[in-house]
C-alpha cells in the first residue's frame, strides 16, 4: 500500500524535472562591451583641448629660450657679417717693428692680408706667415681698430757660424736657424766653429747644441779683452777647444800673406780663465817680431804653463 503510493506520487512528477541534487544554473553570457564606432571611443575635444593646453604651458619657457638663442644668434651673425665685410674696417696700414735684418716691405709681402682687406683678419695666420722668414723667431700680432694691423717681430741674434757641411748660422742657444748668405755679408765678422759636423748634429742634435754653447762661450770670454781675433773656433771630440786668428790679428803690421796662429786653449772647464789669464801674460812678454814668428800657442797641459811655438827663419 504504501510502496504503491510512494510509486504513485513519483510517477505523478513531471518526467522533464530533474532532481534537485542535479539542477545547473546556466546564465546567458554577456557581451560588458557597448558597440558602438571607433570615433566614439576617440577622447573628447574639450579633452583634447585641455590635454594641448597644459602641455603649451609646460613647454612655453622651452620655446621662449629657444626663440630668443635663435634670435641672438641672429643678431650676432648679421654683426659679424657687417664688420668683417664693411669698408670701415679696411686696412689702411700694416705697421711692422723689429725688423733689422729682414725688410719690413719684404715681410709685408709674405702676409696673407695687405692695405685694403679687413682688419678682422686672422691673427694667428698673420704671425705664422711672419715667422716663415728664417731670420723672424718670433711675431706678435695686434689689431688697432678700425684701420691698422701692427706686427712686433724678434730677430734672430747670429752668435756665430758652424760648418755643417754648410755654413749656418747659430744663436746664443747653439741651434742653426738659417744657412749663411756669404756673398749677403751674412758672415762678416762672425768667428766659424768647426768639428761638429753634419752627421753628429743629425744624430744628437742636443749634444751638438751644447758644444756650439760652449764654443761660444769660450769666443765670448777671450774677446772681453784686448786680444787677437779669432776666426775660427774647433772643436775636438773629446771636449777641447782650440782658436784660429785671422792673419791680420797675430800682428798690427802684417800683411796679408801672414800665417795664422793656432791657439790651443784645452778643455773646457773651471780653468779656462785662468788659461786665458796665462796666455794674456806669455802675449804682453813676447815682442813684436816674436809675435810675428809665432805660429802656435798651446795652454792645455796646465793651467799656469804656456808653450809658444815659433816659425822657423
Amino acid at each position: 500500500m504504501d510502496r504503491s503510493r510512494r510509486q504513485g506520487a513519483n510517477s505523478a512528477r513531471p518526467a522533464t524535472v530533474p532532481p534537485a541534487s542535479s539542477r545547473l544554473t546556466v546564465r546567458k553570457y554577456r557581451n560588458r562591451r557597448r558597440p558602438g564606432s571607433v570615433w566614439t571611443r576617440l577622447p573628447k575635444p574639450q579633452a583634447i583641448a585641455d590635454a594641448c593646453g597644459r602641455a603649451l604651458r609646460r613647454s612655453l619657457p622651452a620655446v621662449a629660450a629657444v626663440v630668443a638663442l635663435v634670435l641672438l644668434g641672429g643678431v650676432a651673425w648679421a654683426g659679424h657679417r657687417w664688420v668683417t665685410s664693411s669698408a670701415r674696417f679696411a686696412i689702411a696700414e700694416v705697421a711692422i717693428r723689429g725688423t733689422h735684418r729682414v725688410s719690413a716691405d719684404e715681410l709685408r709681402a709674405a702676409l696673407p692680408v695687405q692695405p685694403g682687406d679687413n682688419v678682422f683678419a686672422d691673427l694667428a695666420a698673420i704671425a705664422r706667415a711672419a715667422r716663415t722668414s728664417p731670420w723672424i723667431e718670433s711675431a706678435e700680432v695686434h689689431r688697432i681698430l678700425p684701420h691698422t694691423i701692427t706686427i712686433e717681430v724678434r730677430e734672430f741674434v747670429a752668435a756665430a757660424l758652424v760648418e755643417l757641411g754648410d755654413l749656418y748660422l747659430v744663436d746664443a742657444t747653439g741651434h742653426p736657424f738659417k744657412r749663411a748668405a756669404i756673398e749677403a755679408g751674412e758672415a762678416d765678422g762672425l768667428p766659424v766653429i768647426t768639428g761638429i759636423g753634419r752627421t753628429a748634429y743629425l744624430t744628437n742634435r742636443a749634444a751638438a747644441a751644447s758644444k756650439v754653447r760652449a764654443a761660444i762661450a769660450a769666443y765670448d770670454r777671450w774677446r772681453a779683452a784686448d786680444r787677437p781675433a779669432i776666426a775660427e773656433i774647433h772643436v775636438d771630440p773629446h771636449g777641447g777647444v782650440s782658436l784660429q786668428t785671422t792673419s791680420r790679428a797675430a800682428q798690427p803690421r802684417a800683411t796679408a800673406h801672414d800665417p795664422s796662429i793656432a791657439i790651443q786653449l784645452g778643455p773646457l772647464g773651471g780653468e779656462l780663465d785662468a788659461r786665458v789669464q796665462t796666455f794674456d801674460a806669455a802675449w804682453s812678454a813676447l815682442s813684436d817680431a816674436e809675435r810675428a814668428r809665432t805660429r802656435a800657442i798651446h795652454l792645455g797641459a796646465r793651467p799656469d804653463h804656456v808653450t809658444v811655438a815659433f816659425a822657423n827663419d
